[in-house]
């Protein structure tokens, strides 16, 4: 399971682009916390700790526990506001959830043992289908990230869906078995080389066909 991140918070009391630009200008992250038939509250975050867990792993599928004003709230990212420009956060929508809560969370697939990969070592690509896993969990059943062993794979193989290990407490969201989540394909030959030597080859037949017609000169 994912660890719990804490931030503290401040409550906001004023809403509207304006106030949010000025929270911004202030180094905070306006946000809002609602769900749990409870009432939203407006919250802002110190920035520099928000973009840190931004930039970091699976965002989406951490629990955070935000401290506003001594209540601590148990909630997860559900939508993310960033800058055309700078990536920066610009709003984060966090949920609060109860014991019985599920739904849909995407977490990152990590590759693991490359070089145990014969296929790989041989020169083959990992190429990879799906770098995220949709699973329908509880939030504190949800697994920071799903492993793939590549030991033993040769050119050719194929990771389907079915044969992850899913954590108790979650299930795949995808109903196809046989979806692929990444293959080991053979290595490439580069067109370019190949037009070079189709190249070479024809410039010393030309060379060739010039010698014998000086030599028939002669």
């Amino acid at each position: 399971m994912a660890d719990t991140i804490s931030f503290a918070a401040e409550t906001r009391e004023r809403a509207g682009k304006g106030a949010a630009r000025q929270t911004r200008r202030d180094g905070r992250v306006p946000a809002v916390i609602y769900g749990n038939k409870q009432a939203p509250v407006m919250i802002s975050l110190e920035s520099k700790a928000l973009l840190k867990q931004v930039r970091g792993h699976g965002f989406f599928s951490h629990v955070f526990e935000i401290d506003v004003g001594g209540k601590k709230e148990k909630v997860l990212a559900r939508d993310l506001q960033k800058d055309p420009v700078t990536d920066a956060p610009l709003h984060v929508d966090f949920m609060r959830f109860s014991a019985t809560t599920r739904f849909e969370v995407d977490v990152e697939v990590m590759f693991e043992n490359e070089e145990e990969s014969p296929g790989l070592k041989f020169g083959g690509v990992l190429n990879v289908v799906m770098r995220t896993i949709p699973l329908i969990c509880r939030p504190d059943a949800i697994p920071e990230s799903i492993s793939v062993d590549l030991t033993g794979l040769e050119v050719g193989d194929v990771v389907h869906i079915a044969k992850l290990s899913i954590p108790d407490g979650a299930e795949l969201a995808i109903a196809d078995p046989e979806a692929t989540v990444a293959t080991i394909a053979a290595p490439t030959v580069a067109p370019a080389e190949e037009e070079e030597g189709e190249e070479g080859e024809e410039a010393e037949a030309a060379v060739g066909e010039e010698q014998e017609g000086e030599d028939g000169e002669e």
